[in-house]
């Protein structure tokens, strides 16, 4: 009998200090003895040096695509999922906030419940936190699933979680517009509005600060809560 196959998608762009760290922490992460993995990584035109660092890596544990211009998070996941030969699909950035090791338990949630898609769940830091932005972040998040909930009938605390892990003919059968930050949103919401099943499961989350490099702001916020409307309603 065949073995099963997860297929990871790691989208970069400018994660020179972290991206080799994160890629062996993947490639080392043990799925059992019925599952693969095959790791895509794609680069989305970084400036800082990552694509050097790429190139430098020379292990055929990797495929990696080099997009020959900046199309966003959204854009990225779209040409790695060309790439995919895996019966299971899940999205990895490339910063270190979230642990590879999650990907077991996911897949376990996903077969166990017989469901299409299963989505991590952050446990963000409480509000008393000293971190300022981190605390503005795990607000805003905050109102993204509540607006998302009453506009979709779901129950969940989370609508942007980077660990969606999902059937790849699943995947394959929505069409995501977007090609920016709010390619997640948008995802989700497509998915919710056709019904298909899924599972919400805790994931740890080690969220840092813009400081050391995290790219999403307000600005990003708005456009998910405006993206959750369009999709509503459109």
């Amino acid at each position: 009998m065949r073995k099963k196959k997860l297929s990871i998608i790691v989208p970069v762009y400018n994660e020179k200090p972290t991206v080799v760290e994160l890629l062996e922490l993947v490639k080392k992460v043990n799925l059992g003895k019925d599952m693969e993995k095959e790791i895509i990584v794609v680069d989305d035109m970084s400036t800082d040096g990552t694509r050097d660092v790429l190139k430098d890596l020379h292990d055929r544990a990797y495929k990696i695509i080099f997009s020959d211009k900046n199309e966003g998070k959204g854009g990225a996941i779209k040409r790695g999922l060309k790439h995919v030969t895996g019966d299971y699909v899940i999205f990895q950035d490339a910063d270190l906030e979230y642990d590879p090791k999650e990907y077991k338990g996911l897949l376990d949630v996903l077969l166990d419940k017989k469901v299409d898609f299963v989505l991590g769940q952050r446990m963000f830091p409480r509000f008393f936190s000293t971190e300022q932005q981190i605390r503005l972040y795990a607000i805003g998040n905050r109102l993204i699933a509540f607006c998302g909930n009453m506009l979709y009938g779901t129950r969940l605390r989370d609508y942007e979680p980077c660990y969606k892990l999902f059937k790849i003919e699943v995947l394959r059968s929505i069409d995501v517009k977007s090609n920016g930050f709010e390619y997640d949103i948008e995802l989700m919401a497509r998915l919710f509005k056709n019904k298909y099943k899924f599972a919400a499961t805790p994931i740890t989350y080690n969220p840092r600060s813009f400081e050391e490099g995290k790219k999403i702001t307000w600005h990003d916020g708005l456009k998910a809560l405006w993206t959750l409307l369009k999709m509503r309603f459109s």
